[in-house]
């Protein structure tokens, strides 16, 4: 049996997740690090700044957003979780959604746990 996920890591997803559909760059940028990656298959590591441009330029826009954690652990200042992620919204203008395995990494620093890594990987259909 699996460990259950840690109620304070479902609600980190659930306010990135809610901070992502109201596609509001201060939101977003409230649950990730400076440092922040976003890993594409289509793009690879994307930074910060790349998200919240397109983001803040209305090219890319979010929906709807969820995630069904899998899997957690929590390493001291770090810790991860692995879900199975769905999204739908607009990219350019033309509708999109994804169904895709989704890892966010967080990290504890000064007290307070941000998103420093998410990695997605489409999900076999």
């Amino acid at each position: 049996m699996s460990e259950p996920i840690p109620e304070f890591l479902i609600a980190l997803e659930d306010a990135f997740n809610e901070a992502m559909i109201s596609n509001d760059v201060q939101r977003i940028a409230a649950c990730i690090s400076d440092d922040w990656k976003l890993v594409t298959p289509e793009s690879g590591p994307l930074s910060k700044e790349t998200i919240l441009q397109v983001i803040g330029a209305g090219v890319l826009t979010h929906a709807t957003m969820s995630k069904q954690a899998v899997c957690a652990k929590v390493m001291g200042e770090v810790a991860y979780v692995t879900g199975r992620g769905q999204n739908t919204g607009t990219f350019r203008g033309a509708p999109m959604q994804a169904d895709e395995w989704v890892t966010d990494v967080y990290e504890r620093r000064d007290g307070v746990w941000r998103c420093v890594l998410t990695h997605l990987t489409p999900a076999q259909r």
